[in-house]
């Protein structure tokens, strides 16, 4: 849990940077997030989820692994994530990877784990290619 927390975080503040100027139900949630209040976040986001928002997909996810602003729950937080994952959103996908590495809402599978660490990777996603490294390290030997 640990290392899905450092990854949280990271993503939480790289996605801070990604906010665009003008407000939209996305920002609206993003900002009643950095205030923590989550449950107003993921009613504006929820919609946004269902609809395709990829960024959306992925901060459901977050809630659903946390608990925050919704009971936590893994599978869902595997649903959003792979949602996000699938239209190629690094941050899910490294999230992904790490849901099967330790088998958090699904059967631990450290294959497919690696496999979503090394699309992260591939489009550049820096904890995805360390988790790669750390990986092939560990399971190598």
């Amino acid at each position: 849990m640990k290392i899905i927390l450092r990854s949280v975080f990271l993503a939480l503040a790289i996605m801070a940077l990604a906010v665009p100027a003008d407000a939209g139900p996305y920002e609206d949630g993003f900002a009643a997030a950095q205030r923590g209040d989550f449950s107003t976040a993921v009613q504006f986001w929820r919609p946004l989820a269902e609809q395709g928002d990829a960024r959306a997909q992925f901060n459901l996810g977050l809630s659903y692994a946390h608990g925050w602003g919704v009971p936590q729950d893994f599978g869902q937080a595997v649903k959003w994530y792979r949602k996000a994952a699938d239209q190629g959103l690094t941050w899910a996908q490294t999230n992904l990877g790490l849901m099967y590495e330790y088998g958090q809402g699904v059967r631990q599978d450290l294959h497919l784990a690696l496999e979503w660490y090394r699309k992260a990777a591939k489009q550049g996603d820096v904890e995805a290619q360390r988790l790669v490294r750390q990986w092939m390290e560990k399971h190598q030997r």
